[in-house]
């Protein structure tokens, strides 16, 4: 019933537009009474993003599970890729919504709105990893926000891309640039024969107020990966 009324609803967008489109019409075409609608969808928005709910919900759920072991970077990068996911396993839906999306002031809003949920949602689990840091809090927030910015310009990257793109590629190209910026890289394993080679010492030389950003790609540039 749920999927009947969304692909009712999107047959009707594409044909007619959204504003044009009542959720009487919505109903009628996919057979079901206006209770039925309401049982899934508390407005017609809703019926535009309609796994979101449940998204926030696996995030959240994979965020509680985590323990001390878990870089807290790495853990955040590895929940924003449940959106990812959500949105790679149907692409034609995906692409239709994000076309609507972007001729509708409405549902444009809307989608923001369910951004910051998300965003919420990685910070809370960062303020609770990073309480007693020094700016703990603030930390939290600005990588909750960079996370969710990285995310979604390679989501959208691949959204214009009409879904040809490497989705995966896309996303972790850009949450590597977050994670190199705050988080940490793994622990070497003890006991694991690695080859000995001479360590690269490298001095930067950067303003007090300079962002992270530019400090990590000062000492990329320093080894010769910029």
């Amino acid at each position: 019933m749920r999927d009947a009324l969304v692909a009712a609803a999107f047959q009707l967008f594409l044909e007619r537009g959204y504003e044009q489109t009542t959720i009487d019409d919505i109903v009628a075409l996919a057979g079901v009474g206006r209770r039925s609608f309401f049982r899934y969808f508390p407005s017609k928005e809703d019926v535009v993003f309609p796994d979101h709910e449940r998204c926030l919900a696996d995030m959240t759920a994979f965020l509680s599970s985590g323990g001390d072991e878990h870089e807290p970077v790495r853990r955040v990068c590895d929940a924003a890729r449940l959106v990812l996911r959500m949105y790679n396993e149907n692409p034609t839906f995906s692409v239709q919504r994000y076309r609507l999306t972007k001729k509708v002031p409405g549902l444009r809003a809307y989608e923001l709105s369910v951004v910051w949920r998300y965003e919420r949602a990685l910070a809370d689990y960062l303020r609770g990893r990073l309480a007693g840091r020094r700016d703990g809090t603030l930390q939290a927030d600005v990588i909750a926000a960079a996370v969710v910015a990285a995310h979604n310009n390679a989501l959208r990257s691949w959204l214009r891309s009409d879904g040809q793109r490497d989705a995966g590629a896309e996303v972790d190209h850009a949450l590597g640039y977050v994670q190199s910026a705050f988080g940490h890289p793994p622990v070497r394993a003890v006991g694991v024969h690695q080859e000995q080679r001479p360590e690269d010492v490298v001095v930067v030389v950067s303003r007090r107020d300079a962002p992270m950003w530019r400090v990590v790609q000062e000492i990329e540039s320093a080894f010769g990966r910029g």
